[in-house]
């Protein structure tokens, strides 16, 4: 399978090793490519520049949003929330259009500092934008609610925890659980219903930074506990 990874940050880098990891072709797509691999600052977490991460998984391929988006049969989204609807312009709806669009991002408005408020809320949802501004796409929400090294590897929290998926297409959210199961190893994937079900997993992420807070580490996740009978 061939995949394309938008965003050359750690959501996009832990998504882009895993998938070439597991045996898939893989082309991470940028705005500027020239830029991205000038770059020698670490990001605001201590990671450091994409170039470093790319000569490390020389078999990742680079490209600006659009090849990344054309040579992708299913698009990852790893791009921060603000950014993501002119990332995907600049990938073109050509290259979207009929395929899974995975959206990962958070819509997080750090303007005022942090912590951040939620640039869409309540009635509306990064997810749900997506999808009417490419009605071609077939957006799936996930993988919004844990760390960017959990979301390819759900065993760095130990125990039964669970993701969930949000989209109007059952092939498509069928696909993206299977790939969620087999590919980056989840256990428990809960299907939540249509696009507008985004609008809760991505209103956790207020609460996801709270816990972040109070338990000084990112590694962690949420377990939905059923009543037995």
């Amino acid at each position: 399978m061939k995949y394309g990874v938008l965003g050359t940050g750690i959501v996009g880098q832990s998504i882009a090793g895993k998938l070439a990891q597991v045996g898939h072709e893989v082309m991470v797509g940028t705005r500027d490519v020239a830029q991205t691999l000038q770059r020698d600052n670490a990001d605001a977490m201590g990671n450091p520049p994409f170039k470093v991460w790319h000569q490390q998984h020389p078999q990742v391929k680079l490209g600006t949003f659009a090849e990344a988006a054309a040579f992708g049969e299913i698009i990852f989204v790893g791009i921060s929330g603000g950014r993501t609807l002119d990332a995907l312009e600049g990938a073109g709806a050509n290259n979207l259009d009929d395929k899974i669009l995975i959206d990962i991002g958070n819509a997080l408005d750090f303007s005022r500092g942090f912590p951040p408020t939620l640039s869409v809320c309540n009635t509306d949802s990064l997810a749900e934008q997506i999808q009417r501004a490419f009605p071609q796409a077939k957006v799936v929400k996930t993988l919004n609610t844990v760390t960017a090294y959990v979301m390819v590897n759900p065993g760095m929290v130990p125990g039964d925890h669970d993701i969930f998926v949000s989209g109007n297409d059952a092939r498509a959210k069928a696909k993206v659980t299977e790939i969620l199961k087999n590919d980056f190893g989840w256990k428990s994937v809960i299907d939540l219903g249509d696009i507008t079900t985004a609008r809760g997993v991505e209103m956790m992420m207020m609460q996801w930074i709270n816990l972040m807070g109070t338990l000084k580490t990112p590694l962690f996740n949420i377990k939905v506990v059923r009543a037995q009978g």
